[in-house]
């Protein structure tokens, strides 16, 4: 049993230098290979198609032969049907929606790849057939990048193209600004909307400063270039200034909500509060009751429904830390396992 100990440690020791090595093999790497951001890419989903083999596989599960002989029989025969309607002209081109999936963090950085998404929709999309659905889900965060994913979404708006958004789960401040771009705004039940509030709080460390006679210098040009500091002493017009720029942000924030959904009376809504799904209909923030998949799989029995998603190409860096890392994490938990098995 000792001899298991002390190889445990041995090998937690090895792994430990190993991967010491491995990351100052990847900063030198990092350091000496100036490499070349590599633009991403488009993943284009046909999720209607996969729908249809969904079904086709569940059928030939459930089935029994001769009523899955049957549904094959039908299925040729409508898709010749389609095929001889398509080569003389008669059949209309199906209506195509396609989808976004947005997850927000704090800073909004992932409205980059949303740019590229509307980029790709606006291309080919044909307003008068054609929409889009995009499920939002954050919980809000700095205002200008908030800000400018909203008006990524107006790009939609402005070219008449119908937009819904779907809330599973959270789309309030930020995402809340996001949703109600859309012509249509759908929530699970319990999904959180609304906080059309404003909120913004720092730490000061000043009296601490102080207590070690620690000195702190700042200088600005222009009375409120600075309002509020982390380490300065804070003044009472200072604050007051900190407070009126809330309020205006506040103000703004409001404005923008009623542009898009009029009917809203905002001094019930805009104070801050979040509100469930099931509630948020009655105060119309929010239009109907569903999740995504409802939407999806409804738009899927009579449209082309088409998922499309932008993605950063990871550097070789990226690569190489990421896979060391996971290296690392399953040989010490490897490691662990074996002396918890020792008693």
């Amino acid at each position: 049993m000792e001899f298991l100990y002390e190889y445990g440690l041995f090998l937690a020791k090895a792994v430990t230098l190993v991967a010491a090595i491995l990351a100052v093999v990847l900063v030198i790497l990092g350091t000496a290979v100036r490499q070349k951001s590599e633009k991403g890419e488009l993943v284009i989903t046909n999720l209607t198609e996969e729908l249809k083999d969904l079904t086709h596989y569940l059928k030939h599960e459930l089935l029994n032969k001769k009523e899955f002989k049957a549904y094959e029989k039908a299925l040729k025969a409508q898709e010749k049907a389609e095929e001889k309607a398509a080569e003389k002209g008669e059949q209309e081109e199906k209506a195509r929606v396609f989808v976004i999936d947005f997850k927000g963090s704090i800073d909004a950085a992932e409205v980059a790849s949303l740019r590229e998404e509307i980029n790709a929709v606006l291309t080919i999309a044909d307003k008068s057939r054609d929409q889009v659905l995009v499920n939002v889900e954050s919980g809000g965060g700095m205002v200008h990048g908030y800000g400018l994913a909203a008006s990524q979404l107006d790009r939609l708006r402005q070219s008449e193209i119908p937009l819904t958004v779907c809330v599973d789960k959270v789309a309030a401040s930020g995402g809340y600004m996001m949703a109600c771009v859309a012509n249509k705004i759908v929530a699970a039940p319990f999904a959180i909307v609304g906080s059309i509030g404003v909120i913004a709080q720092l730490p000061n460390f000043h009296k601490l400063l102080k207590k070690h006679d620690i000195d702190y210098e700042q200088h600005t040009a222009g009375d409120f270039k600075r309002t509020l500091t982390v380490f300065g002493e804070n003044t009472d017009a200072g604050r007051e200034k900190f407070r009126e720029e809330l309020e205006e942000t506040h103000t703004l924030f409001k404005s923008f909500v009623g542009k898009y959904r009029p009917e809203l009376d905002l001094t019930k809504v805009a104070t801050g509060e979040h509100w469930y799904g099931q509630q948020a209909v009655e105060f119309g923030l929010v239009d109907e009751i569903a999740t995504s998949d409802d939407i999806i799989l409804k738009h899927c029995q009579g449209a082309e429904v088409i998922k499309i998603s932008y993605r950063q190409k990871k550097k070789l860096s990226d690569k190489l830390a990421h896979g060391t890392s996971a290296m690392v994490g399953s040989l010490m938990n490897k490691v662990a396992e074996k002396n918890q098995n020792l008693g």
